[in-house]
């Protein structure tokens, strides 16, 4: 049993991976220099090109912020019910549990605003596309 969960494991991963990788070759450049062909379509493309590509940064910054507070709340909120689990068992370990848990909140958090810095430099670069920065 468990050799055939590993057999339909590595199926599935290698089906994915192929799946990810395959379209990549309809993608690559295929003689010249790829800056120098990413600066003419770019320029041939003009101001729509410019519009599209802030859309798809403002769409990006807030997907990002959305996600990263999404995942830092159920982050938080399963820490606090572990430590208040541990301390409902044992209220003599209160004090040994509450400063990593507080720690780890503050990592969670800290790794949501890294999220929000992110979202804040996008959103710069929409401005500066646009023509306003």
């Amino acid at each position: 049993m468990k050799k055939q969960l590993s057999r339909v494991y590595w199926g599935v991963t290698l089906f994915l991976v192929s799946g990810i990788l395959a379209p990549l070759t309809a993608l690559a450049e295929k003689s010249g220099d790829a800056g120098e062909a990413a600066k003419g379509a770019v320029a041939a493309a003009g101001a729509d090109n410019a519009s599209s590509v802030g859309m798809y940064l403002a769409l990006a910054a807030g997907f990002g912020i959305a996600i990263a507070a999404f995942g830092g709340a159920l982050g938080q909120g399963k820490a606090a019910a572990a430590a208040l689990t541990g301390i409902a068992r044992n209220p003599d370990a209160s004090g040994k549990i509450l400063a990593p848990m507080i720690l780890a909140l503050a990592l969670i958090e800290s790794l949501v605003i890294y999220a929000l810095i992110i979202s804040f430099v996008l959103s710069g670069q929409i401005g500066k596309l646009m023509g306003l920065g």
